[in-house]
Protein backbone atom coordinates (compact mmCIF):
# COMPACT_ATOMS: atom_id res chain seq x y z
CA UNK A 1 0.00 0.00 0.00
CA UNK A 2 2.58 2.40 0.92
CA UNK A 3 4.50 1.68 -2.53
CA UNK A 4 0.78 2.22 -4.27
CA UNK A 5 0.33 5.67 -2.39
CA UNK A 6 3.59 6.68 -3.61
CA UNK A 7 3.41 6.03 -6.97
CA UNK A 8 -0.24 7.70 -7.11
CA UNK A 9 1.97 10.65 -5.60
CA UNK A 10 4.66 10.69 -8.42
CA UNK A 11 2.10 10.09 -11.33
CA UNK A 12 -0.15 13.09 -9.88
CA UNK A 13 2.78 15.05 -9.63
CA UNK A 14 3.91 14.35 -13.32
CA UNK A 15 0.60 15.88 -14.32
CA UNK A 16 0.28 18.81 -12.41
CA UNK A 17 3.89 19.94 -13.32
CA UNK A 18 3.39 18.74 -17.29
CA UNK A 19 0.23 20.57 -17.14
CA UNK A 20 1.16 23.77 -15.93
CA UNK A 21 3.82 23.82 -17.98
CA UNK A 22 1.90 22.69 -21.31
CA UNK A 23 -0.48 25.31 -20.60
CA UNK A 24 2.26 28.38 -20.29
CA UNK A 25 4.15 27.19 -23.55
CA UNK A 26 0.37 26.97 -24.94
CA UNK A 27 -0.07 30.60 -24.17
CA UNK A 28 3.27 31.79 -25.13
CA UNK A 29 3.85 29.85 -28.38
CA UNK A 30 0.39 29.81 -29.67
CA UNK A 31 0.84 33.40 -30.17
CA UNK A 32 4.42 33.24 -31.05
CA UNK A 33 3.00 30.83 -33.76
CA UNK A 34 0.48 33.38 -35.66
CA UNK A 35 3.03 36.46 -35.21
CA UNK A 36 5.91 34.11 -37.34
CA UNK A 37 3.02 33.16 -39.73
CA UNK A 38 1.44 36.24 -40.78
CA UNK A 39 5.03 38.03 -40.86
CA UNK A 40 6.76 38.91 -44.05
CA UNK A 41 10.00 38.42 -46.01
CA UNK A 42 12.90 37.75 -44.06
CA UNK A 43 11.20 38.27 -40.49
CA UNK A 44 9.42 35.24 -41.15
CA UNK A 45 12.53 33.35 -42.48
CA UNK A 46 14.44 34.35 -39.63
CA UNK A 47 11.79 33.53 -36.68
CA UNK A 48 11.48 29.95 -38.27
CA UNK A 49 15.07 29.18 -38.60
CA UNK A 50 15.26 30.33 -34.76
CA UNK A 51 12.86 28.08 -33.26
CA UNK A 52 14.01 25.74 -35.29
CA UNK A 53 17.22 25.62 -33.93
CA UNK A 54 15.81 25.56 -30.48
CA UNK A 55 13.97 22.67 -31.01
CA UNK A 56 17.32 20.87 -31.42
CA UNK A 57 19.00 21.97 -28.01
CA UNK A 58 19.25 19.17 -26.02
CA UNK A 59 17.19 19.73 -22.90
CA UNK A 60 19.82 18.60 -20.89
CA UNK A 61 21.16 21.62 -21.49
CA UNK A 62 18.17 23.60 -20.79
CA UNK A 63 17.83 22.12 -17.63
CA UNK A 64 21.57 23.37 -16.94
CA UNK A 65 20.52 26.73 -18.09
CA UNK A 66 18.03 27.10 -15.82
CA UNK A 67 19.66 25.50 -12.80
CA UNK A 68 22.32 28.04 -13.37
CA UNK A 69 19.85 30.88 -13.31
CA UNK A 70 18.12 29.73 -10.22
CA UNK A 71 21.50 28.75 -8.15
CA UNK A 72 22.37 30.69 -5.01
CA UNK A 73 24.67 32.30 -7.02
CA UNK A 74 22.48 32.60 -9.84
CA UNK A 75 20.77 36.13 -11.08
CA UNK A 76 17.24 34.62 -9.81
CA UNK A 77 18.70 32.87 -6.98
CA UNK A 78 17.03 35.10 -4.19
CA UNK A 79 13.28 33.72 -5.77
CA UNK A 80 14.70 30.03 -4.36
CA UNK A 81 12.78 27.62 -6.56
CA UNK A 82 15.95 25.33 -7.20
CA UNK A 83 14.85 21.92 -6.40
CA UNK A 84 11.04 22.19 -6.42
CA UNK A 85 8.00 22.01 -8.65
CA UNK A 86 8.57 25.29 -10.08
CA UNK A 87 11.75 24.59 -11.40
CA UNK A 88 10.47 22.03 -12.94
CA UNK A 89 7.76 23.78 -14.60
CA UNK A 90 10.04 26.65 -16.18
CA UNK A 91 12.04 23.87 -17.87
CA UNK A 92 9.42 22.45 -19.26
CA UNK A 93 7.97 25.88 -20.42
CA UNK A 94 11.62 26.53 -22.02
CA UNK A 95 11.32 23.20 -23.84
CA UNK A 96 7.76 23.15 -24.75
CA UNK A 97 7.58 26.73 -26.38
CA UNK A 98 9.75 26.19 -29.30
CA UNK A 99 7.81 22.65 -29.99
CA UNK A 100 4.42 24.86 -29.78
CA UNK A 101 5.58 27.85 -31.36
CA UNK A 102 6.25 25.70 -34.57
CA UNK A 103 3.07 23.47 -34.29
CA UNK A 104 1.10 26.35 -33.97
CA UNK A 105 2.65 28.13 -37.56
CA UNK A 106 2.13 25.11 -39.05
CA UNK A 107 -1.52 25.08 -37.78
CA UNK A 108 -2.17 28.34 -39.06
CA UNK A 109 -0.26 28.65 -42.16
CA UNK A 110 -3.06 26.90 -44.51
CA UNK A 111 -5.85 29.51 -42.74
CA UNK A 112 -3.72 32.50 -43.09
CA UNK A 113 -2.79 31.47 -46.72
CA UNK A 114 -6.69 30.85 -47.52
CA UNK A 115 -8.07 34.19 -45.24
CA UNK A 116 -5.31 36.42 -44.71
CA UNK A 117 -5.77 39.22 -47.25
CA UNK A 118 -9.52 39.40 -46.28
CA UNK A 119 -8.16 39.60 -42.33
CA UNK A 120 -5.36 42.37 -43.64
CA UNK A 121 -8.53 44.13 -45.00
CA UNK A 122 -11.19 43.89 -42.29
CA UNK A 123 -8.55 43.92 -39.66
CA UNK A 124 -6.44 46.83 -39.04
CA UNK A 125 -4.76 45.81 -35.64
CA UNK A 126 -2.20 43.02 -36.27
CA UNK A 127 -3.05 41.46 -32.40
CA UNK A 128 -6.28 41.01 -33.54
CA UNK A 129 -5.82 39.42 -37.02
CA UNK A 130 -3.72 37.06 -35.19
CA UNK A 131 -6.51 36.31 -32.74
CA UNK A 132 -8.87 35.45 -35.15
CA UNK A 133 -6.18 33.21 -37.43
CA UNK A 134 -5.48 31.04 -33.92
CA UNK A 135 -9.47 30.66 -33.34
CA UNK A 136 -9.56 29.63 -36.57
CA UNK A 137 -6.37 26.92 -36.18
CA UNK A 138 -7.47 25.99 -32.66
CA UNK A 139 -7.95 21.86 -33.83
CA UNK A 140 -4.23 22.52 -34.70
CA UNK A 141 -3.37 24.71 -31.35
CA UNK A 142 -4.75 21.15 -29.82
CA UNK A 143 -2.62 19.27 -31.63
CA UNK A 144 0.48 21.39 -30.45
CA UNK A 145 -0.82 21.22 -26.69
CA UNK A 146 -1.09 17.64 -26.69
CA UNK A 147 2.44 17.20 -28.69
CA UNK A 148 4.31 19.09 -26.21
CA UNK A 149 2.29 17.77 -22.91
CA UNK A 150 3.78 14.63 -24.41
CA UNK A 151 7.25 15.79 -24.48
CA UNK A 152 7.15 17.61 -21.28
CA UNK A 153 5.52 14.60 -19.30
CA UNK A 154 8.34 12.20 -21.20
CA UNK A 155 11.25 14.88 -20.21
CA UNK A 156 14.07 13.29 -17.80
CA UNK A 157 17.43 15.23 -18.16
CA UNK A 158 16.24 18.47 -17.34
CA UNK A 159 13.78 17.38 -14.76
CA UNK A 160 17.15 15.70 -12.94
CA UNK A 161 19.01 18.41 -13.18
CA UNK A 162 16.57 21.15 -11.55
CA UNK A 163 14.64 19.15 -9.94
CA UNK A 164 17.07 16.87 -7.97
CA UNK A 165 14.55 13.59 -8.29
CA UNK A 166 13.61 14.64 -4.16
CA UNK A 167 11.25 12.04 -2.90
CA UNK A 168 7.54 13.46 -1.92
CA UNK A 169 8.83 16.83 -3.75
CA UNK A 170 10.32 16.54 -6.94
CA UNK A 171 10.16 12.96 -7.68
CA UNK A 172 8.17 12.64 -10.94
CA UNK A 173 7.46 9.32 -13.11
CA UNK A 174 10.35 9.83 -15.63
CA UNK A 175 13.12 10.49 -12.53
CA UNK A 176 11.19 7.79 -10.39
CA UNK A 177 11.98 4.93 -13.31
CA UNK A 178 15.52 6.21 -13.45
CA UNK A 179 16.46 5.72 -9.90
CA UNK A 180 14.10 2.71 -9.12
CA UNK A 181 15.82 1.07 -11.79
CA UNK A 182 19.24 1.63 -10.76
CA UNK A 183 18.45 0.08 -7.12
CA UNK A 184 16.64 -2.72 -9.02
CA UNK A 185 13.13 -1.84 -7.89
CA UNK A 186 11.96 -3.41 -10.93
CA UNK A 187 8.34 -3.68 -9.32
CA UNK A 188 7.87 0.20 -8.97
CA UNK A 189 9.55 0.71 -12.13
CA UNK A 190 7.50 -1.34 -14.54
CA UNK A 191 4.15 0.10 -12.81
CA UNK A 192 5.52 3.59 -13.44
CA UNK A 193 6.19 2.78 -17.16
CA UNK A 194 3.22 1.57 -17.66
CA UNK A 195 1.59 4.21 -16.91
CA UNK A 196 3.69 6.41 -18.90
CA UNK A 197 3.06 4.80 -21.42
CA UNK A 198 -0.61 4.60 -21.51
CA UNK A 199 0.04 7.76 -21.31
CA UNK A 200 1.62 8.73 -24.14
CA UNK A 201 -0.49 6.07 -25.99
CA UNK A 202 -3.59 8.19 -24.91
CA UNK A 203 -1.52 11.69 -26.23
CA UNK A 204 -0.93 10.20 -29.40
CA UNK A 205 -4.72 8.76 -30.05
CA UNK A 206 -6.10 12.21 -29.28
CA UNK A 207 -3.55 14.02 -30.99
CA UNK A 208 -4.38 11.80 -34.16
CA UNK A 209 -7.92 12.09 -33.84
CA UNK A 210 -7.86 16.35 -33.20
CA UNK A 211 -5.41 16.24 -36.24
CA UNK A 212 -7.92 13.92 -38.35
CA UNK A 213 -10.92 16.41 -37.36
CA UNK A 214 -8.93 19.31 -37.98
CA UNK A 215 -8.11 18.15 -41.84
CA UNK A 216 -11.37 17.19 -42.26
CA UNK A 217 -12.62 20.74 -41.06
CA UNK A 218 -10.24 22.13 -43.63
CA UNK A 219 -11.69 19.87 -46.16
CA UNK A 220 -15.25 20.79 -45.80
CA UNK A 221 -14.00 24.17 -46.22
CA UNK A 222 -13.47 27.46 -43.65
CA UNK A 223 -16.06 30.57 -44.07
CA UNK A 224 -13.64 33.60 -45.03
CA UNK A 225 -14.04 36.12 -42.21
CA UNK A 226 -17.16 38.50 -42.78
CA UNK A 227 -16.40 41.87 -44.17
CA UNK A 228 -17.06 44.78 -42.02
CA UNK A 229 -19.98 46.71 -44.01
CA UNK A 230 -19.66 50.75 -44.19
Amino acid sequence: MENFAEIIDIVLLSLRVSLIASLIGLAIGAPLGAYICTSEGKAKSIWLAIFSALLAVPTVVVGLIVYLLLSNSGPLGWLDLLFSPSAIIIAQVLITVPVITIFAHRACAGPWAEFGDALRIDIQKRHLRMWEIIKIARAGMVTAFLVAFGRAISEVGAVMIVGGNIRGATRVMTTAITLETRQGNFNIAVWLGAILVALSLGVTIITFVVTREGIGARRSGHRAPKRNRI
